[in-house]
């Protein structure tokens, strides 16, 4: 506890550093004012929105998990599951690779789909921070555990694709990704193939089947939205009264990240830079509220469809009204997350089969062992509960 006599001069010091800071809020203040005159209102329009979200693997608290197993689950917001696995950081890669396909060599999950529709037969190549799986069986303590989440992050990408590469769409539809349409984890100039062929998906069917497919990504916390939140509440760029949105230009964008890279566009292609090798989409802030206190998210809209914006912000707000519980948040994504989460009755059913899968390890005089390791396991954690 800071003693009362410490309170004057952290005062002063607090006064004059921001005093010596301002232009830092002045410089923010006059970006904001550069991108402020883009900004649009939106006005709702009605289509099919489907949501695709990934399971957490931090829900997963389980209270008895020797093997560090994740439960992998894709669901959309129809409560439809689309992928479901389990993984553990031991486990394989090169055998869970040829789990994706048939023995004939045709894909038989979501992810072979992709894998093949990017002309790879092993997770370690279409992402580098997947290991090998000689690593994992010659040194499986040396293999760092986070590439089961990648794993899981590639899963997501691979429900999407298949949703738009091997799909037939009955209406209109807006396909809404828990989180931008951003990506790290693929290997050398993958992600940009995985564009060009949703891109010509897209085309193909609006061109066959005369239904138009828009994709966006929506997050809850971006640098972009810490950078300039409180430049754009002070320079009143979204007033009261209307929902609004504006793009973020890409040399703005970039001054957020760390890493430049991650705000380079499909627009820089064919230009003597970088490839676009981690950016599917174009950001907007958007703001679904109509008073000045509502929260403020960001959107990335699919490339390609950028033209399109006010017809798919008018589809994202047309759903974020009736968002619950979140206000002013896509109702499609929170269904999809509901669902999508490892709780409940769910998670007892995933801890009960890790209990069984232990239990059928050891022979039958020690299998009592692990009954008396459930029941105690229950009792302590059911006086917190």
């Amino acid at each position: 506890m800071l003693d009362v006599n410490t309170l004057p001069p952290l005062k002063k010091a607090i006064n004059d550093r921001a005093k010596a800071d301002r232009f830092l809020l002045d410089n923010l203040r006059k970006e904001v004012r550069y991108f402020a005159p883009d900004k649009h209102r939106i006005q709702p329009y009605s289509t099919t929105a489907v949501s695709l979200v990934a399971s957490d693997g931090g829900n997963n608290k389980l209270a008895f998990d020797p093997f560090y197993v994740q439960l992998i689950r894709v669901t959309d917001s129809y409560g439809k599951e689309l992928c479901l696995d389990a993984v553990s950081p031991s486990t394989d890669t090169d055998e869970l690779s040829d789990c994706q396909f048939n023995p004939d060599g045709t894909p038989r999950t979501a992810l072979g789909k992709m894998m093949r529709g990017l002309r790879v037969t092993k997770l370690h190549r279409l992402s580098p921070m997947i290991p090998k799986g000689a690593k994992i069986r010659s040194d499986p303590h040396s293999v760092k555990p986070g590439w089961v989440m990648v794993y899981r992050d590639l899963c997501e990408w691979a429900v999407l694709y298949e949703r738009l590469c091997h799909t037939t769409f009955a209406t209109d539809t807006l396909i809404v990704r828990d989180g931008l349409l951003r990506s790290k984890i693929f290997s050398k100039d993958l992600f940009i193939k995985w564009r060009k062929n949703v891109e010509e998906a897209i085309i193909r069917i609006q061109q066959e089947d005369k239904r138009r497919v828009f994709l966006v990504g929506l997050a809850k916390h971006s640098k972009v939205i810490d950078r300039y939140q409180l430049a754009m509440a002070i320079e009143d760029i979204f007033p009261s009264g209307d929902a609004w949105y504006v793009r973020i230009p890409r040399d703005l964008e970039a001054k957020a990240y760390i890493w430049q890279e991650y705000a380079r566009g499909a627009e820089v292609e064919g230009e003597e830079t970088e490839a676009p090798k981690f950016v599917a989409g174009d950001m907007y802030l958007v703001r679904f509220g109509k008073m000045s206190g509502d929260p403020i998210w960001a959107v990335d809209i699919f490339s390609h469809q950028s033209p399109h914006s006010s017809e798919i912000f008018g589809y994202l707000l047309n759903d974020a009204i009736n968002g619950f519980p979140v206000p002013f948040y896509p109702l499609c994504l929170q269904k999809a997350h509901e669902y999508a989460q490892v709780v409940d009755f769910d998670l007892e059913i995933f801890q009960d089969e890790i209990y069984s899968a232990v239990r059928d390890l050891l022979p039958p005089e020690k299998q009592p062992i692990i009954d008396s390791w459930r029941f105690k396991s229950d009792v302590s954690m059911r006086r917190y509960g």
